[in-house]
């Protein structure tokens, strides 16, 4: 669905990804607008209505007439935060990104402190969550796993966030990866901060993030996150590393066998059957990383098509705006 009114040119472009949220769409406009009067920035709102089954797209089709400033789009089905985030960012037209949820458990009235440390020269700025709120014990070890297996400086992953374009546009995001942007950022070298931003009880509805399987779940993503950012880097030097210890221990304990063998007279066959599996082993581990070493070039090489198609469809879009300007 096309938006219906925008703003010209926005600097700042807000994706609030929203699921089953109809009780807090107008609530949020309102505070969105009432930012939007004190901010020195143009600004775009773009809602994303991820499939929801409630009437969160009809509200949001009518507020659209209302606010000048709010886009909306929609995905026919549930398809998850991160896909919704990834469409709010493919039709932005700002030249700094921040994500908002929709619940308004953060007040859009902090985002001028977030957009003020990225003009200060940060590449992207996180919210570090102030007050209380559930799942504090979980976040906190999330949290600090995280920095610890990613080396990051910053508190909180799972708060609001404020990116320049251009870290978004390098991105290649799976289902539920929105939580490791931040990771993924400090990974490709762009310089991080954060910002203390107050938290709040839900405005209305209920929490869509809860369970116990999403612990074991965010674990696991957590984990895949740092293979792609270490072990697809150089997988040869890692898989031969590995495979030349395997090979080297597979000729000591040949020799050791050879030894009892024909030095001793004491033959001892499960070394024959030890050598083997070590041999066998280390060059399954060198196969292993000769296949890694391919699937990096094409990953490599999908990111160059992914960031020319990007930049094809920005220019296009420059191109309209101007003839839009001409006319």
């Amino acid at each position: 669905m096309e938006p219906s009114l925008s703003q010209n040119d926005p600097r700042v472009s807000i994706v609030v990804p929203a699921y089953n949220e109809e009780g807090n769409l107008e609530e949020l406009c309102r505070q969105f607008k009432s930012m939007g009067e004190r901010a020195p920035f143009g600004y775009e709102v773009i809602i994303v209505d991820d499939g929801s089954a409630d009437k969160t797209l009809d509200i949001l089709r009518r507020l659209a007439g209302e606010y000048p400033f709010l886009r909306v789009y929609s995905h026919g089905r549930n398809r998850g935060l991160t896909a919704a985030l990834e469409t709010g960012f493919h039709y932005a037209r700002g030249e700094i990104f921040v994500f908002y949820p929709a619940d308004l458990q953060y007040k859009p009235e902090d985002i001028p402190a977030m957009i003020a440390k990225i003009d200060e020269g940060n590449d992207v700025v996180t919210g570090w969550k102030q007050g209380e709120y559930g799942k504090k014990l979980v976040s906190t070890i999330y949290n600090s796993l995280s920095r610890r297996l990613f080396g990051l400086n910053v508190h909180d992953l799972n708060s609001v966030k404020a990116f320049r374009r251009e870290v978004v546009e390098n991105m290649f995001l799976r289902r539920d990866w929105h939580r490791y942007m931040v990771a993924m950022a400090v990974e490709q070298g762009y310089r991080v901060d954060e910002v203390k931003i107050p938290l709040y009880p839900r405005y209305s509805g209920k929490s869509k993030f809860s369970g116990f399987w999403r612990i074991p779940v965010g674990v696991l993503d957590m984990l895949a996150v740092k293979s792609q950012m270490t072990l697809l880097r150089k997988p040869l030097l890692f898989f031969g590393f590995w495979g030349t210890i395997l090979l080297l221990l597979g000729v000591a304990v040949g020799l050791v066998a050879i030894y009892l063998r024909f030095v001793l007279d004491t033959g001892f066959r499960p070394l024959l059957y030890l050598v083997i599996l070590l041999m066998v082993l280390g060059l399954l581990f060198f196969i292993l990383g000769f296949l890694a070493e391919g699937l990096a070039a094409i990953r490599e090489e999908l990111a160059g098509v992914r960031a020319a198609v990007k930049r094809l469809e920005a220019d296009q879009e420059g191109k309209r705006r101007k003839d839009r300007e001409d006319r």
